[in-house]
């Protein structure tokens, strides 16, 4: 079982779910912007990814800007400030991520990233 964030009106979202379709796996789906991961959650997808929350961070959206997240600094006495953030603003994180039972994790963006997941 596969757990995938997205959000219905991305492209790169709706081409992840046919791949995972196609490929015939089970997957839930959670609609971040609806449902936003917490502090804890997003923490523990990190890790997986091994990254960082501005790694994740989509800094060109209004969101962003009215925040002046690109200009934060990017460092560990920050981290917790940009996990904040996107737990409170979520359309700041990139979209799609993948997370599988067995603990792999991608932000599924290109089609072989996707296809990493499957098993």
């Amino acid at each position: 079982m596969m757990e995938i964030w997205v959000n219905p009106r991305c492209s790169k979202c709706r081409s992840a779910l046919s791949i995972l379709d196609e490929a015939g796996v089970s997957y839930e789906v959670r609609r971040y912007l609806d449902e936003p991961p917490t502090v804890a959650e997003l923490d523990a997808v990190l890790q997986r990814l091994g990254l960082d929350p501005w790694d994740i961070a989509r800094l060109q959206e209004p969101e962003a800007a009215a925040l002046g997240i690109r200009d934060w600094p990017r460092d560990a006495a920050n981290r917790d400030r940009w996990l904040t953030a996107l737990a409170e603003h979520p359309a700041l994180i990139q979209r799609p991520i993948i997370t599988a039972d067995d603990g792999t994790t991608v932000v599924g963006r290109s089609e072989d990233a996707v296809r990493s997941v499957l098993p």
